[in-house]
């Protein structure tokens, strides 16, 4: 079991992939370097599958990238409204590298979101677009009274969600991944072959992939409520 203990440590461990030889040495997580893979995949994925796109007689794969973009704009205009255009690219993209992230060690790779500053980072950006939402529609007075709704009171605690939202998003998709990562290692321990495989489509696949939509769902729903006023 010591044996099983210390390869867990070292498995959840970031380690330094390499060092970038400037500056006296700038070391690279393995974190940054799987996500540094993830935008590679998708930026070499995007030019290949938008290469021959057609307005007539499109062929299949442009179908199918115009239905997925079809669909991500009507969740994104259900959910936050008449200004949900600019918010379409941020949360498509967020949800294609999270998607990746979470399932990438089917692969065989460190899903990067078992890191605490990858989820924290996506947290930090989500409210920044939540926040910013808020005052760019409202106007300054607008956004300070949204704090004060929906009665004055309660002005005290929804000034704390600008702590608790982050803070809930980041540590719901890091645990969720830390925790599906640490029970698949064991069940690998245990069981070293054909067993994992299964587990596998739940916790790495399905679990990944809920975690996704979880994440970019409250983005665009805390975005909304943000912007909720201006429109009312």
């Amino acid at each position: 079991m010591e044996g099983f203990k210390e390869a867990l440590v070292d498995a959840l461990a970031n380690k330094v992939a390499f060092t970038i030889p400037v500056l006296g040495g700038i070391p690279i997580s393995s974190s940054v370097l799987v996500t540094w893979i993830i935008m590679a995949f998708w930026i070499i994925f995007t030019l290949l599958a938008t290469r021959n796109l057609k307005v007539s007689n499109p062929g299949k794969m442009q179908i199918v990238l115009e239905s997925a973009v079809e669909f991500l704009n009507g969740f994104v205009k259900d959910t936050i409204g008449p200004h949900w255009r600019p918010f379409a690219p941020y949360l498509g993209s967020v949800a294609l590298y999270i998607g990746l992230a979470n399932i990438i060690s089917i692969f065989g790779l460190t899903p990067p979101t078992k890191d605490v500053s990858v989820t924290a980072a996506l947290a930090l950006m989500s409210m920044l677009l939540i926040y910013g939402a808020q005052f760019r529609y409202n106007g300054l007075a607008g956004g300070m009274r949204r704090f004060a709704q929906p009665m004055p009171v309660l002005t005290p605690i929804n000034l704390m969600e600008i702590a608790i939202r982050p803070l809930a998003l980041c540590m719901r998709l890091f645990g969720n991944v830390l925790g599906a990562f640490i029970i698949m290692e064991i069940i690998k321990y245990i069981v070293p072959a054909v067993v994992p495989a299964v587990f596998c489509i739940y916790f790495d696949l399905f679990d990944g992939l809920i975690q996704t939509i979880v994440f970019v769902f409250l983005t665009a729903l805390f975005a909304g409520e943000g912007i909720k006023e201006e429109e009312e």
